[in-house]
């Protein structure tokens, strides 16, 4: 206090009554935070009791890392410490979020012994933000799908699920399985494949047919061939067509063959083994043999 009887504090005096330096009132002043009561006759900057108290709540607040912006609306009343810490809160998340994927990022290049520019590329999409990470999602979708009508609603909307976002803690072989997704989803002639499989899958169908039924086919196809292959049936006997036809009925066989060795390429294999990994679930079965073993039949008859 300076002796004049007016209880006012100098920045001195402040500094030794808060254990704060003289530099830093001096810099929260300057910025606007805690503004002086008054001035002496020589120009010194001067504080009240009221100032000791606010200049605690700045600390407290600065500690617990507010900017200073947040912290001059707080103590000119324009907001709440309650809505500026949810606000903070939030902030803290996106943080807390990003570190983890850091760490993450880290701990796979450790283990795999990347290069740098493998450990680059790793952290540029592992950090894409969250925004950035549904874009890519929603153009893969886009032109897997669009225009496309008559495709199966349920086959975009199991694939839409299927592709998911990083978890909040992702583990390493999380975000190595999301870095080698996200290249994928990006790739145009995955892209270009995934797109014809979902146009053959559109001309199959009319108004009339209802969601879901590409899905039963599929349950059927797997039912059959599996059947087919626990009783010994080779694909190129005759026994085979007899499966065949109950699977497929008239249609047009070689047409059929087209359309499962468009939905039986390696890439989509290994983009349902991503998507399981990044969701941190079992990869769900891929039925391989059943559908190798129509492919190898219808195969067999378009030979003959």
């Amino acid at each position: 206090m300076i002796d004049d009887g007016t209880g006012l504090f100098t920045i001195g005096r402040l500094a030794r009554a808060t254990g704060l330096t003289v530099r830093t009132i001096r810099y929260w002043s300057d910025e606007g935070v805690l503004a002086p009561v008054t001035r002496s006759e020589g120009g010194y900057r001067l504080y009240d009791a009221e100032s000791v108290a606010r200049l605690e709540l700045i600390r407290t607040l600065r500690e617990l890392g507010l900017g200073l912006d947040a912290v001059r609306r707080v103590v000119a009343g324009e907001t709440t410490i309650a809505e500026v810490a949810a606000a903070h809160v939030a902030a803290l998340d996106v943080q807390i979020r990003s570190l983890k994927v850091t760490r993450a990022v880290l701990s796979t290049v450790a283990r795999r012994g990347s290069t740098a520019q493998e450990m680059t590329l790793m952290h540029k999409l592992a950090r894409l933000s969250a925004a950035e990470r549904t874009r890519i999602i929603d153009d893969f979708m886009e032109e897997t799908f669009g225009g496309l009508d008559t495709a199966d609603p349920d086959i975009r909307t199991r694939m839409r699920f299927a592709i998911t976002d990083l978890p909040d803690d992702p583990t390493p072989e999380q975000v190595d399985a999301w870095v080698e997704l996200a290249e994928l989803l990006q790739d145009p002639g995955f892209r270009a494949r995934m797109r014809r499989t979902i146009e053959f899958n559109a001309a199959d169908r009319g108004p009339e047919v209802p969601p879901g039924t590409s899905l039963w086919f599929m349950s059927r196809l797997v039912q059959l061939a599996g059947e087919a292959r626990d009783q010994g049936i080779d694909p190129e006997s005759p026994g085979a067509e007899e499966v065949l036809g109950q699977l497929l009925g008239n249609a047009d066989r070689a047409d059929v063959l087209e359309r499962m060795e468009s939905a039986t390429h390696t890439e989509l294999a290994r983009f349902r083994e991503l998507t399981a990994l990044v969701r941190g679930t079992e990869p769900l079965p891929s039925h391989a043999e059943e559908f190798a073993w129509v492919v190898a039949a219808l195969r067999a008859r378009a030979a003959g």
